[in-house]
């Protein structure tokens, strides 16, 4: 199955449309609990409510070549419990440079994951990770209005084909084909962007739109029905902090089960569908 299928088959098998994301702080962890113990133990925790996990490889980078070891460790017990996997680099560069980076993190071992890509270099930027994505089964995440306070600055620009978010979002819809469900191109859309959902949801009504910035950053499940399709289709909500942080302590694992639970079920509530028992 493509990318798209997998995540599909997970929002009607578990009812869920919560994406779990690993931003691990090992200073936030409790003695004795390394980075890789603790990415392990909270993936295998929530897995049952997730439809993707979403490591942020910036905060694996920091910790040097063993942090590089346990994202890759993440990423192999991924596919061993077969969760989709969204590895949130946001890559883009020119020519070959982006050809090597769409190589590093949607071919080979990582051949069908999804990553997410700052288009903000141009189109031709973007294409290298668009044809791995087609060719691969995976897919790929357009930044198009993102959840930060100054998104802005740039993406509310006008342009004389509308705002620059704007402009992007034509791009993705061009890159996915008609009549084939959703595409291999989606778009990351900040849930902390309540009122314009709606608007983003109309100009993509192909791609998987993924929304983050739940909890921590502010967002609210309930307001993010109008990034759905009937059904509780088309929209993946991820929430990182307020899930993998529920708990500094020893019960870390059981905390973070729990406030997954818990965000499975507001996001069912919002978009009216059936959380299943």
């Amino acid at each position: 199955m493509t990318f798209a299928e997998r995540i599909n088959d997970r929002m009607e098998r578990l009812g869920t449309r919560l994406c779990i994301g690993l931003d691990p702080r090992p200073e936030w962890h409790p003695a004795g609990v390394d980075l890789w113990d603790h990415c392990r133990d909270v993936l295998e925790a929530c897995e049952r409510y997730a439809c993707a996990v979403k490591p942020q490889v910036a905060f694996f980078e920091a910790q040097g070549l063993r942090g590089l070891e346990a994202l890759f460790r993440v990423l192999e017990l991924a596919r061993q419990i077969e969760i989709p996997v969204i590895i949130d680099a946001k890559r883009g560069d020119i020519g070959s440079t982006a050809e090597a980076y769409a190589a590093a993190w949607m071919r080979g071992a990582n051949a069908g994951a999804a990553l997410t890509v700052n288009p903000y270099l141009g189109r031709d930027t973007v294409q290298p990770f668009v044809d791995a994505a087609k060719e691969e089964g995976g897919a790929i995440f357009c930044l198009v209005k993102t959840s930060n306070p100054g998104a802005g600055d740039l993406q509310d620009l006008s342009t004389d084909r509308g705002t620059v978010s704007e402009v992007v979002s034509s791009w993705t819809t061009d890159w996915n084909e008609v009549g084939k469900g959703y595409g291999p191109v989606g778009a990351v859309v900040g849930a902390t962007r309540p009122v314009e959902l709606h608007r983003f949801r109309q100009l993509l009504p192909r791609s998987l739109l993924l929304l983050p910035g739940v909890g921590a950053q502010g967002g609210k499940p309930a307001d993010l029905a109008p990034a759905f399709h009937p059904g509780g289709r088309g929209a993946i909500v991820s929430a990182s902090r307020s899930v993998e942080y529920a708990s500094r302590g020893s019960d870390f694992a059981i905390a973070a089960r729990g406030s997954a639970k818990e965000l499975r079920e507001a996001i069912n509530t919002a978009c009216e569908v059936v959380t299943p028992r």
